[in-house]
């Protein structure tokens, strides 16, 4: 059934202004497709009677991960929410016991993905072996456990940034306050574009795993939450606790941020950190690895597949830094 779904309503856009379909959607859903898809096709997914209540619980910008196989194998991000069983039905066959997949919404941005149950089973918040069965909705810090610790970032988000920062600069031009960021509001036109799909940066935890794998056996690996973020991973082995950030890029701008990043999460750590490390993809400019070490930090690098090299910080400065690390 989810594959038939898959293929009809998920595999590419639909036209919604078809005359079947235009007939069957009441003027105040015809028009908020029409608005939040300026094009006139959208995705489109459902569920049924028994879903009724979680259904009630979408709003556009929500966040959906289609899940199967032992993989996360579709992120979408939710457009237009209705209840509406006639439009419903043009789209997929009722099913013969409970009816009509009657709530019905659009995405807004879609991606095709095939990252494994285990990625999110090493989120603090979540137990190995869920096979997320169901529909579930996630809230509050759960939820943004999950976008955060599998990189994905919304097309709404992306679009509000942009405006923001589109407003701080007419502010500046202008000579006039900046206006805050929660006091800020994206005007409805935000939305008034063709799909795109949905940013998840996948590097980071490719780098991880490949890393990951090359640990002693024995050693105990997992991830924080902190007030910070989450971290990349938390290994605790011979030679003690370990924070790693990892990175997508080798260049200036990534090693500044995994700096910030390590120096933000390590007083967070249960047990003071030993050692804070940053895992680049290459090796990064012998400028940019001085500036690692001056806060005590290691450079782990990726020589080649499977082989991760460790530039290792001054003793000296590591024992400097290390009541900075524990707060």
């Amino acid at each position: 059934m989810a594959r038939r779904h898959w293929d009809a309503t998920l595999h590419a856009p639909i036209a919604f202004g078809t005359d079947e379909r235009a007939a069957v959607l009441s003027p105040a859903q015809h028009a908020e497709l029409n608005r939040l898809h300026p094009t006139g096709e959208a995705r489109f997914w459902g569920a049924t009677a028994v879903q009724d209540r979680n259904m009630a619980r979408l709003s556009t910008g929500d966040v959906v991960l289609f899940t199967g196989r032992n993989q996360v194998r579709g992120i979408g991000e939710v457009g237009s929410t209705f209840r509406n069983a006639d439009f419903a039905d043009t789209l997929w066959t009722p099913d013969p016991l409970k009816g009509s997949w009657h709530n019905v919404y659009s995405l807004l941005a879609f991606r095709d993905t095939e990252i494994p149950y285990t990625e999110i089973w090493d989120l603090p918040s979540f137990n190995a072996g869920d096979n997320f069965m169901g529909l579930r909705i996630l809230e509050g810090e759960k939820a943004e456990e999950i976008l955060e610790g599998l990189g994905i970032a919304t097309s709404t988000e992306t679009s509000l940034k942009f405006a923001r920062d589109a407003a701080v600069a007419r502010a500046i031009a202008a000579g006039t306050t900046v206006v805050p960021v929660e006091g800020f509001h994206t005007p409805e036109a935000t939305y008034r574009r063709d799909e795109r799909d949905i940013q998840v940066r996948r590097t980071e935890p490719l780098l991880v795993t490949e890393y990951r794998a090359t640990l002693p056996h024995g050693t105990a690996v997992d991830r924080l939450r902190t007030p910070s973020g989450i971290t990349d991973l938390h290994v605790v082995g011979a030679d003690g606790t370990e924070i790693i950030e990892a990175k997508s890029g080798a260049d200036h701008g990534y090693v500044r941020a995994a700096l910030g990043q390590l120096l933000d999460y390590a007083p967070h750590s249960p047990v003071p950190a030993d050692r804070l490390s940053a895992l680049f993809p290459a090796r990064p400019a012998d400028g940019d690895v001085a500036l690692l070490h001056r806060y005590g930090i290691d450079c782990l690098y990726r020589a080649a597949p499977h082989d991760f090299q460790r530039v290792e910080a001054p003793s000296e400065a590591r024992a400097r830094m290390r009541e900075v690390w524990t707060g």
